[in-house]
Order: structure tokens, then C-alpha cells, then sequence
């Protein structure tokens, strides 16, 4: 197979304190396999890291195999989408992201809104899209009311930790026990759900209470002691941002701040928003598709 496509980006560093950033090679691959050749595909990646005061993207690159052409845009939400699409016959279908990223905690500071400002006209209206529920990150009042008495009088800056505490001690990991249509509901009634789910429903509470939320995709270095130079199996991720005059992240799944281990790919309402890989073909059935995702940190 031919490979085709290559989006580069390259950027100055920005500046770090020493020791504070990870730099990372992340290679993200999915292999799709069908029955028989495809007439035709569709095709978005959303693959690409974001440039940000907490992370730089010093190079990333899309290949496609078969041979593809492709374009890059920025969505609504600000993440940069590869589109392609295929018109020769094929059965498999491979598209690699590989990027190299600093990453590092976010060290920004912001002016802090109390709850009543938060409720403000103003706030309303700039963020209404990520202080209404969706289909997948809607959460019932029981579980809004008992996540506000865990919340019980702290300022909305600690909100955000405290719910992303009460949701993790309330939800166990397990991969696998759900899929990308399980709402947050669904896992929270089961109690178990992979980061995704964690975070709807971490999304779904922070907005009930009342701040501007929103879902991150990205992925994670598994180990907070990773050694340099060592390729392990790392992970698609997600984590949630609230609004309180400025963004905070936390990972709900972990229990820890977003730091050097975490790689943002993009944001939106859930996960519908930010999928890191979608499409549409015309042809023989789908028998399934395999992703990797390999994490090797350089310095």
C-alpha cells in the first residue's frame, strides 16, 4: 500500500520551567478491515494535538493507506479535523496520526467567578451549549442532588475536583463494558464505564450545578514514572473542563489534575463532538476495525 497525506506543523517550544513538561511521541493507528473491496469512503480524523499555553505541538502528521487526498480544517469546536475520502476499490483502510508534543501542567491563572456570577445573563448566554445537557451526558436529579451535597459550600473553582471525586468514587474502570453510545446515566446506574463515560458524567453534573463544561479528548502516558525512551501502550483518553472566569481541567477517571502525561486532541459537548476517527462507505459489511495507540517519552 501506498502512503499519502502528511499534515506537519512545527512550532517554536514555548517556554517551560525545568523538569515541569514531557516531551512525547504519540502514534495513534487504526486498521479497518471489510468483507470485500469498498466502492467508496468518507472520512474524518480528528488526530491532531492543539497548540496551548500548557502544551506545544512540534510536529504531527496524518498517513493514510490506500493512497488519499486530504484536507485539514479547523470544526466549530476548534479541533483540527483531516478529511479524506477514497474512491478506488479497497478492503483495508489504515490511518496513522504521529505527533511529537510537550506537555505540562496548566500553570495559567484567572480571575474566579462565585456561583452568582456564574448564573449570571452574561455567563448563560456565552456558554449555553456547555451548560445544557445532551443525549449522552444528561444525569438525573437524584444524582445532581447528592453530587451538590459533596459539593456542599465550596467556591466553583473546587467544585470541579470535588465532583470528579464523587463521580470516580461512584464509577469503576473497566474496559470494554461499555460502548461509544452508552449514555451517562446508563454507566453510572451500572457503575462501571471506561474514561468516556466517567467524564459524561462528570460533564453532565458540572453543568447541572452550574458551571460551563466541556468533554477533551486526548490521550494518556500510562505510567507517572515513565521512563525515557521506553514505548508503552498508552491510551485514548478523556477528561473534563469547567468554566469559572477561566478553564480548569481535571481527570475524572484518575483522580488527578491534567499534567506532563496528558495530550489534548480536541473538545466539544461529548464525545459526538470529538471522535478521533469517523466515516461513512459504500460497499461489502465492516468486519470490525483495530486501533493502537503507542506513547514514547522523549525527554
Amino acid at each position: 500500500m501506498t502512503q499519502t497525506q502528511t499534515q506537519t506543523q512545527t512550532q517554536t517550544p514555548a517556554a517551560r520551567t525545568p523538569g515541569s513538561r514531557w516531551r512525547l511521541q504519540i502514534v495513534h493507528r487504526t486498521r479497518f478491515s471489510y468483507s470485500g473491496p469498498v466502492r467508496s469512503s468518507y472520512n474524518e480524523a480528528r488526530l491532531t494535538p492543539e497548540n496551548s499555553p500548557r502544551q506545544t505541538t512540534l510536529r504531527s502528521r496524518v498517513e493514510i493507506e490506500p493512497a488519499a487526498t486530504a484536507y485539514a480544517y479547523r470544526d466549530y469546536w476548534g479541533s483540527t479535523v483531516t478529511a479524506f475520502d477514497l474512491h478506488t476499490p479497497h478492503a483495508e483502510l489504515v490511518v496513522t496520526g504521529t505527533s511529537t508534543v510537550e506537555a505540562g501542567p496548566d500553570l495559567a491563572a484567572h480571575d474566579r467567578l462565585g456561583w452568582s456570577a456564574l448564573a449570571g445573563r452574561e455567563v448563560r448566554e456565552q456558554f449555553g451549549e456547555l451548560l445544557g445537557p445532551t443525549a449522552l451526558t444528561a444525569i438525573d436529579d437524584d444524582v445532581v442532588a447528592a453530587a451538590r451535597e459533596a459539593v456542599g459550600d465550596a467556591i466553583p473553582h473546587d467544585a470541579g475536583p470535588l465532583v470528579c471525586a464523587f463521580v470516580h468514587d461512584h464509577m469503576e474502570y473497566l474496559s470494554g463494558s461499555t460502548n461509544v453510545k452508552t449514555n451517562a446515566m446508563q454507566a453510572w446506574t451500572r457503575g462501571l464505564g471506561v474514561c468516556q463515560d466517567i467524564t459524561h458524567v462528570a460533564v453532565g453534573i458540572l453543568r447541572a450545578l452550574g458551571l460551563p463544561a466541556r468533554y477533551v479528548s486526548g490521550y494518556l502516558h500510562p505510567r507517572p514514572d515513565g521512563e525515557i525512551g521506553d514505548t508503552v501502550t498508552g491510551e485514548s483518553h478523556a477528561w473534563v473542563e469547567w468554566w469559572d472566569g477561566g478553564w480548569n481541567g481535571f481527570d475524572p477517571t484518575n483522580s488527578v489534575p491534567i499534567g506532563n502525561r496528558h495530550v489534548t486532541l480536541g473538545r466539544g459537548r461529548d464525545y459526538g463532538d470529538v471522535p478521533p476517527f469517523k466515516g461513512l462507505f459504500s460497499g461489502p459489511s465492516s468486519e470490525g476495525h483495530a486501533v493502537t495507540v503507542e506513547v514514547t517519552r522523549l525527554a
